[in-house]
């Protein structure tokens, strides 16, 4: 059965404007004129969305696990959340949404963080609760119903692109964070140097990427969700296996120094 499809207004400003933008083999891409958030519109319905997340889904979470674990990792790292709280680890309470199999979350585990995880995809969850013991709860952030004020760190890799209402995400992350606590997102980057040499062919432009943020976009979504930025940053200059390693580690360099990688991170604090 085909997916059913809606016609949606702009997550960030509300308009029903919209310009062309990406011209996709079976989906389209639009660009609000006010805020210039890209979004698929018309789209599928958020019912017929999670059901592209099962077997099919989970193989590639499978065989992908070992690589985001270790971009994931640098992202952290780059961050430095080790000094968020020190020492003063035990007990603080960490969340990844999407965690997929929980490698991250097995690691963060390990080093002695209380961990939590969301994932909608149910083979992944299934997976990571059997395969490492952790708890994962099976569906979104808003059907965990966590408690307000409850998490030190919330983490999210590749997320917020796949979402059907971000602006609504970022609100519901906000309730569950402590005062005194740290969001930490990543996902593609629609006007870095790989967006805007491969247009169409980008490879984030993709049926289950229902958003396109740039870091201009990501910003005014932040602002309007009120969170403060503490840093932003971006890597990722040419994709592995396009060019030689001698050519390919100079890009990834300067796309990480002039902020115009494939992919960027937000660190924020709740505003």
């Amino acid at each position: 059965m085909p997916e059913a499809i809606d016609e949606i207004s702009c997550n960030i400003c509300g308009s029903k404007r919209t310009s062309p933008y990406l011209k996709m083999d079976g989906f389209s891409y639009t660009k609000c004129p006010v805020c210039s958030l890209v979004y698929q519109n018309p789209r599928p319905v958020f019912k017929d969305l999670k059901k592209r997340y099962g077997d099919n889904y989970f193989d590639y979470e499978l065989s992908n696990q070992d690589n985001f674990f270790q971009l994931m990792k640098l992202g952290l790292s780059d961050i430095r959340i080790n000094d968020f709280f020190g020492d003063d680890i035990k007990n603080r309470k960490f969340l990844d949404i999407g965690c997929a199999t929980g490698l991250l979350l097995n690691h963060m585990k390990g080093r002695g963080w209380d961990t939590k995880g969301v994932e909608i995809c149910r083979p992944s969850a299934e997976y990571g609760i059997k395969e490492s013991g952790l708890d994962i709860f099976i569906g979104t952030l808003e059907e965990a119903a966590f408690r307000d004020n409850y998490f030190d760190v919330v983490h999210f890799s590749h997320l917020i692109e796949h979402v059907p209402d971000p602006k609504a995400l970022l609100v519901e992350i906000k309730r569950i964070l402590k005062k005194d606590s740290h969001m930490i997102m990543t996902t593609p980057n629609a006007n870095g140097w790989q967006a805007r040499a491969a247009k169409n062919k980008w490879r984030s432009a993709i049926p289950d990427h229902v958003y396109l943020f740039t870091k201009t976009t990501m910003r005014k979504l932040l602002d309007i969700t009120k969170y403060r930025i503490v840093k932003q940053l971006s890597w990722g200059g040419i994709p592995r296996g396009n060019k030689p390693d001698y050519i390919k580690k100079p890009a990834d360099k300067l796309a990480k120094f002039f902020n115009i990688g494939d992919v960027m991170l937000f660190h924020c604090t709740p505003g």
